[in-house]
């Protein structure tokens, strides 16, 4: 790895922490720079995953006020993203690294188009006055968060946007206290996920510090300055690298 390319990948990092606090989706910003600088799709995933752990916990920790009673919901939604999160790790390492080339774009593609359409999620849950028909969302969004959670041990792009779409349509509370809760069952996912991935995958360390420093870095941003940045280039950058993600994995 070069400097330049080193410094790209920091960069990444950075940009994903901010982004993951915010909305989620930020692999969609570290994954296409992996890829760009030469490192197979499934060695990019699992440095990508383990690098993000620092953010998803800087995040949570800036978030740490809206969680102050919330126990019990972790305790059950956090149970759901942890086997989740390690069934996905599982399903990455045991299927074939041709299997993961091939779904991977679809994954993506899916990713995005939940980036485009959240805005139109939060604004509905909003209108509700963030309610819905259960107080904490009942057992479909226990099965929602784990089948999340499987997607996000596998690969995880959006996966904070999916549990966000997951929240405001079935847990009746605010918009806010269901972002906190997010970050800290992505937390969950990729935290239980880089713990598989480091007795079973193949790891680029330096690549992976990398992400974890700029990725600490940015999930503090995130947390604090992050609601000031304009959503709408966000999710332009998102599409866009998004886009040359899928380029680059189809014509490789």
């Amino acid at each position: 790895m070069t400097p330049w390319e080193g410094l790209a990948v920091f960069a990444a990092g950075a940009g994903a922490g901010t982004i993951n606090v915010i909305v989620g989706s930020g692999t969609l910003i570290t994954f296409p720079v992996l890829l760009a600088i030469g490192l197979p799709p499934v060695t990019a995933n699992v440095s990508n995953t383990l690098g993000l752990v620092p953010g998803s916990v800087s995040g949570a920790i800036g978030y740490r006020r809206e969680l102050a009673d919330q126990r019990g919901r972790l305790v059950r939604l956090g149970t759901a993203s942890l086997l989740g999160g390690l069934l996905g790790a599982v399903l990455l390492t045991t299927l074939p690294g041709a299997a993961f080339a091939a779904i991977v774009p679809a994954l993506i593609l899916l990713a995005l188009v939940l980036v485009v359409i959240q805005p139109r999620v939060a604004r509905a849950v909003a209108a509700r006055g963030g309610s819905a028909g259960h107080p904490d969302g009942g057992w479909g969004l226990v099965a929602g968060v784990f089948a999340t959670g499987v997607y996000g041990g596998y690969f995880g792009a959006a996966q904070g946007v999916l549990l966000l779409a997951l929240m405001g349509m079935l847990l009746r509370d605010d918009l806010q206290r269901m972002n906190a809760v997010k970050n800290v069952l992505a937390l969950i996912v990729n935290a239980v996920a880089a713990v598989f991935f480091l007795f079973t995958a193949h790891i680029d360390w330096l690549a992976a510090l990398l992400i974890a420093v700029g990725s600490a870095l940015g999930g503090l941003l995130g947390a604090r300055i992050g609601r000031r940045l304009p959503p709408t280039a966000l999710r332009g950058l998102i599409v866009v690298v998004g886009l040359i993600a899928v380029v680059k994995l189809l014509v490789a």
